[in-house]
């Protein structure tokens, strides 16, 4: 095998560079391998059709990654180093309907209530204390986001402990349009909210994805949303610098065609030209579940054939990229345009828009299209030419499409055709998305999608898998491979839109460094900090580790991953009160009264009463 790697990475996508780069920062000889001729996956900025225009191919908005530490901290340096900068518009989402109105989601949630209160003043109100709420639940929620998840079952078993949780399993286990029939009464508003949620690539009424309802409002009047200055790309180019200012090396053009084992662990990578290059410590593969069969050998049948069931989406999106002479004018007025999140619709009825949903998982063409779209160089001037302007269009649309217009055809075939329903839609809302004014478009069709990404985006699903409430936590995107390791196959890593937290612009790549950090037994905390480590267990690694623990007492499971953080131990009346959070997220309390204490004492036995004695002066094996 050629090379001399530590950590030899498949797929240069934002997730497999955010993994590679925190193990860079640690001192290990990194090497991220990406098959097509530049990186990011759906991460990715490119001059699509003229030069000077530039259009994101995949991802735009970055949204949950402002909550993540690598940002919100600058772990990798990524703003204070490597240039990134974000573009925060103080429109992050808006409606305009077909009478030109429009509903406006500003940063500001006292401007966003007075834009709802246009249409309903009750709806208004109702959605200034849901916001409360929800920013409550995000402070636990959150930091979960970032870090490998508790398995299912026992997320659900914490949830059920306090209040907050239950709220949480609720909206988890009910579809959006259940609960904000529950919640509003305004047509308008529902749509306005449901659309939203909707651009996950779920539908309405699609049981157990009722959480981004719950979410996204704290999420947007916490965080905000953002756009990288010079395309989402930007986050892209930062990432690689990172990797190479700690001499690691992003290599394009290079496709693997197998994970190489040896002895029931990740050895290498053998490329489509037949290079094998040495692992030495650990695999990261950017591999769905529907084709870990193709690139690995050792895995058991059950474990395939679970991960090949995983659920995907039930529709994907066609994408329409123009370049303009002049940006776009909208006819509802100039702030619109400040929208990060734009969304076009055709209806005024709740009704219409579930109808369209339902036709679309049919595999039909709406009529009534299901259309967002914008200008991002009226936010961000640097993304065309001085006084030019750029579309970005986004249609719902089905992967096979069963519609009888298009009956036998091909989307290779028919792209174009749909791409002119829809640029006739977009027609409606901005006044000069005309032949004048369009240079060249490209549009991008579901299989497109998957053709650009074919071990990520398979049948078009951009997020990898669908975010179903049973393909969530520990169970993204199946119980085997929740935990972003490969069952049979010992450090091979698994970093994607389809693991943990799901499909978009996370950052999720952090949550598989702490998971390889903690197997190849170094302290991620200190490393986060600044902390080299260019030995397989630094001798700082524990006392680091002890710093970073000691405000509370740490219950830890057989993957040393953090199960209950203990914060106080209180005496109230004859019990004793324990509080804390599990799995560094969920508020806990638990009580500990006579009986239970005799029985513990009791199960521990006189040997194992003298070991509990003397454990605080025992030193960690960590």
């Amino acid at each position: 095998m050629s090379g001399n790697y530590d950590i030899v990475a498949m797929g240069a996508g934002h997730n497999g560079l955010v993994a590679a780069a925190y193990l860079a920062k640690a001192g290990k000889k990194v090497l991220v391998l990406e098959r097509k001729g530049y990186p990011g996956g759906g991460v990715s900025t490119r001059q699509l059709n003229t030069p000077g225009y530039w259009h994101d191919e995949h991802s735009s908005v970055h949204i949950m990654i402002q909550g993540n530490p690598m940002l919100r901290q600058d772990e990798l340096g990524l703003i204070g180093k490597h240039g990134l900068k974000y573009h925060y518009s103080p429109v992050p989402h808006a409606t305009i309907f077909p009478d030109q109105s429009v509903l406006y989601t500003y940063k500001d949630l006292d401007k966003t209530c007075e834009s709802f209160a246009k249409v309903s003043a009750k709806d208004a109100e109702t959605y200034r204390n849901f916001v409360k709420v929800s920013q409550q639940i995000l402070e636990f929620f959150m930091p979960g986001l970032y870090a490998p998840p508790p398995p299912l079952g026992e997320l659900v078993a914490m949830l059920d402990r306090n209040e907050q949780g239950r709220l949480m399993l609720d909206f988890m286990s009910r579809d959006c349009l259940d609960l904000v029939n529950q919640l509003y009464e305004s047509d308008k508003i529902k749509i306005h909210l449901l659309r939203l949620v909707s651009e996950n690539l779920q539908s309405p009424n699609e049981l157990g994805t009722g959480m981004g309802v719950l979410l996204m409002p704290g999420i947007i009047h916490t965080y905000g949303v953002s756009q990288p200055v010079g395309g989402s790309g930007k986050l892209t180019e930062a990432l690689v610098r990172c990797i190479e200012s700690f001499g690691g090396e992003v290599r394009c053009n290079a496709e693997v065609a197998k994970i190489l084992t040896s002895g029931g662990r990740a050895a290498g990578v053998r490329l489509t030209s037949g290079e094998e290059i040495a692992a030495k410590d650990a695999v990261i593969g950017a591999i769905h579940p529907h084709v870990i069969r193709k690139f690995v050998d050792g895995v058991a049948e059950p474990v395939l054939r679970r991960a090949e069931r995983a659920a995907l989406a039930p529709f994907s999106i066609m994408v329409s990229h123009y370049d303009l002479k002049e940006k776009c004018r909208f006819h509802a007025g100039e702030e619109v345009g400040l929208a990060t999140m734009l969304e076009l619709v055709d209806t005024e009825r709740l009704d219409e828009l579930i109808a369209d949903f339902d036709d679309l998982k049919r595999g039909l063409i709406t009529k009534r299209r299901l259309c967002a779209g914008g200008d991002e160089s009226i936010g961000d001037p640097t993304r065309v030419p001085a006084g030019a302007g750029m579309f970005h269009g986004i249609t719902f649309a089905p992967y096979t499409v069963r519609d009888p217009r298009w009956a036998g055809r091909h989307w290779d075939e028919i792209k174009e055709e749909v791409g002119d329903l829809s640029l006739a839609h977009y027609r409606k809302f901005v006044a000069n998305l005309t032949s004048d004014n369009i240079i060249m478009r490209t549009v991008v069709s579901p299989v497109d999608l998957e053709r650009s990404s074919p071990n990520s985006m398979m049948r078009g699903d951009v997020h990898g898998v669908a975010p179903y409430f049973y393909q969530s936590a520990g169970h993204r995107p199946t119980p085997d491979l929740g935990q972003f390791t490969v069952p049979g196959v010992e450090r091979l890593y698994l970093a994607g839109p389809f693991q943990h937290p799901g499909g978009g612009v996370y950052g999720a790549g952090r949550a598989t460094a702490i998971r390889m950090f903690e197997q190849l037994g170094m302290d991620f905390s200190s490393v986060a900090r600044g902390v080299r480590q260019d030995n397989a267990v630094p001798p700082s690694a524990a006392a680091s580790a002890a710093a970073v623990r000691s405000d509370g007492m740490i219950l830890r499971g057989p993957a040393d991953e953090e199960l209950m953080r203990v914060e106080s131990l209180d005496r109230k009346g004859d019990e004793l009160i324990i509080r804390g959070t599990s799995f560094g997220t969920m508020p806990m309390e638990a009580r500990l009264d006579g009986p239970s204490a005799r029985a513990g004492l009791k199960m521990l036995g006189l040997g194992n009463l003298a070991f509990l004695a003397t454990l605080p002066f025992r030193r960690s094996r960590k």
